[in-house]
């Protein structure tokens, strides 16, 4: 290379840097005004005096960044909080499953909250449950594991369900106080970040590859193959095309929130896609529970401030309003349709991403659902 190419290649790196700095600065900066604003309109959390023992999943990854945000925001809206585990709890936070009676015993808690709850003797939320103290439930996978749960129903004082179309099924089975609480985000993992060098893509999807996802990606391929994408995921090998998009997937990794926070603010757009209430390999819902709400990832891809186009459930416009902070699809060609669009038109994609910012740092954190929560337990 000359001298002059070489200085010219130089001249041209730095105009380079300073443009995709100054982009991230100015959007970053933004988004630093949207979250505080939020913040001041988000309605003031009470203090509950009350106690609460909390009960983890007992299943470890991927649900331990669930406990983990539940605890962080249980914490500050209660007088005391103390944590239990079930049995052999692969994350430790707190007792074992056995010690589980002696710390209602010791504590005497308010509430018994419990996440998930299939690794939980039901035995002992009976006898937790006789001691006078109440217990809740909150349901992360519904309808998938409904045929398992809806054994749970007669045990447990109050019953919380990320599906709006299970709340009729656990009252049918036993439970008095059965209501819709879907899951949310963690505003301290999932957030407007800067992103290393080389993490910028067009279009992002992270998730296990399903096989209604599979029939989706292998008509998207034509069109992906020619953009910077990034999937990450179990089973993408399934693929008809796998080889096109082989380069750009990161196979059968479970990526932990930080990163998977990283991989959305690298992307322009990223794909939500709700796993199929029918699928016979992986599902355990022989009632065919058809699923309406938004998964967890609905509020962390918005939570990270960038746009997301997700397919439409029925009950997601209680949550965001379509085409003004969320962008749905309901084919593949309008999917391709819509992320061309938003492509190509930058202003229009930032200003839905903010919105959906705004709309989720707001309404659709884990303090306000635990906030709600403890409302329908005890009060105001």
């Amino acid at each position: 290379m000359s001298l002059v190419n070489k200085n010219d290649a130089v001249r041209q790196g730095f105009i380079d840097g300073y443009e995709a700095g100054y982009a991230n600065g100015v959007r970053l900066g933004q988004s630093e005004a949207i979250i505080q604003k939020a913040m001041r309109d988000r309605d003031a959390a009470p203090v509950w005096d009350i106690r609460v023992l909390y009960v983890t999943s007992g299943k470890g990854y991927p649900y331990e960044p669930l406990d983990h945000a539940i605890i962080g925001s249980l914490r500050p809206l209660v007088r005391e909080m103390i944590i239990g585990n079930c049995a052999n709890d692969p994350i430790r936070i707190g007792s074992p499953e056995s010690d589980l009676e002696t710390l209602a015993a010791v504590h005497k808690p308010d509430l018994m909250l419990i996440l998930d709850g299939m690794n939980l003797s039901l035995d002992v939320v009976d006898r937790i449950r006789g001691m006078g103290v109440r217990t809740a439930i909150w349901l992360t996978d519904d309808p998938y594991y409904t045929d398992f749960t809806i054994s749970m129903a007669p045990h447990y004082d109050f019953m919380f369900t990320l599906e709006v179309n299970c709340v009729s099924l656990y009252q049918e089975m036993g439970c008095a106080h059965v209501h819709y609480l879907p899951l949310a985000f963690q505003p301290d993992m999932f957030r407007p970040k800067a992103v290393p060098n080389g993490h910028e893509r067009d279009i992002c999807f992270i998730g296990s590859a399903y096989w209604n996802r599979v029939a989706m990606f292998d008509k998207l391929t034509p069109y992906l193959a020619n953009k910077r994408i990034f999937i990450s995921g179990i089973w993408w090998e399934r693929l008809k095309h796998y080889e096109l998009l082989a380069p750009q997937i990161q196979l059968n990794t479970w990526m932990p929130p930080e990163h998977t926070a990283t991989a959305y603010n690298g992307a322009k757009i990223v794909i939500n896609m709700h796993r199929a209430y029918d699928d016979q390999a992986y599902n355990n819902n022989s009632r065919r529970i058809l699923g309406a709400s938004p998964n967890p990832r609905t509020f962390e891809i918005s939570g990270c401030g960038v746009l997301q186009i997700t397919d439409l459930r029925a009950d997601l416009v209680n949550f965001y309003t379509p085409d003004y902070d969320i962008v749905t699809y309901s084919s593949p060609e309008e999917l391709v349709e819509k992320m061309d669009y938003y492509l190509t038109h930058e202003e229009e994609r930032k200003q839905i991403a903010m919105r959906g910012l705004y709309r989720t740092m707001r309404d659709h954190t884990y303090a306000n659902r635990l906030s709600t929560l403890l409302r329908v337990v005890f009060g105001q």
